[in-house]
């Protein structure tokens, strides 16, 4: 089973109504998905969770709410992924080989560029938790 930890990333929008959501361009996939890594060994999800947010957005976040844990398979091997709703505090973005590009976009925007329903899923259930 491989194990990874993962965040649906949320600042409150500039116009102070409403959330953006980071969403993240892998370019060895070329997709667009939520931040979210591989468990290194004596990891606690959600320290991985927040090392991953780091990695591919340059931001230290607030872990907030679970959100889901998916569960799909990834080369024949099952893939099991932790997912926190997670607030966005100081930081930048810097390309990687990993992750080349970064948006924060409003919910539908997300919704729209995100390439796996599974993220879109991810993405209701946060919305379900900050709206309440």
């Amino acid at each position: 089973m491989i194990l990874a930890a993962g965040c649906v990333l949320w600042r409150p929008a500039a116009s102070g109504r409403g959330v953006e959501i980071a969403v993240v361009h892998r370019p060895k996939y070329d997709d667009w998905s939520h931040p979210k890594g591989k468990l290194k060994h004596g990891e606690t999800l959600s320290a991985c969770a927040l090392r991953e947010v780091r990695e591919e957005t340059g931001h230290a976040c607030e872990l907030g709410a679970r959100l889901p844990t998916l569960r799909y398979p990834v080369n024949g091997e099952p893939k099991e992924v932790s997912y926190w709703a997670a607030r966005a505090l100081d930081g930048a973005f810097a390309p990687s080989r990993e992750v080349d590009a970064l948006a924060w976009l409003a919910p539908a925007a997300a919704r729209a560029r995100l390439t796996q329903p599974r993220d879109r899923e991810l993405l209701d259930a946060l919305l379900a938790t900050t709206t309440r």
